[in-house]
């Protein structure tokens, strides 16, 4: 079989609101993963979430913040702006927060593709979420 491939551009709006409250702007998917842009407003906290199903790989595009992931008893925060890359495995809780006077923007690498909203679970975090 083979899969049509595809070329899009940046939405100039959201696609939609993620579960942990920041915007998402939906780009490509094919078979084993998903792509998007996720932006979290200045001074904004997300919710805390983790995933049932799948694990990401983000890529920081512009702004600052911190991202806090934990799993099994281990956790960090680590300080995000552009260029920094980091996993969510499956499993991690995390939660991120734009510390600067510019929207924190990362492309995220979702595996397998974004299922639906019910694939994140809220959970307690590092800081109280800013985000409704």
């Amino acid at each position: 079989m083979v899969t049509r491939f595809d070329t899009t551009h940046l939405p100039s709006a959201p696609s939609t609101v993620a579960p942990d409250g920041s915007s998402v702007r939906l780009l490509l998917r094919l078979k084993a993963g998903g792509m998007a842009h996720f932006e979290l407003a200045p001074g904004q906290t997300s919710k805390a979430v983790t995933h049932r199903t799948v694990e990401e790989i983000w890529y920081f595009v512009a702004g600052r913040g911190e991202m806090w992931r934990e799993q099994n008893g281990h956790s960090t925060i680590v300080d995000v702006y552009p260029g920094v890359c980091l996993t969510i495995p499956l499993g991690t809780r995390f939660q991120f927060r734009s510390c600067s006077a510019d929207a924190l923007a990362a492309v995220g690498v979702t595996m397998p593709p974004w299922p639906g909203d019910d694939e994140a679970v809220v959970v307690n975090g590092e800081w109280q979420p800013t985000v409704r």
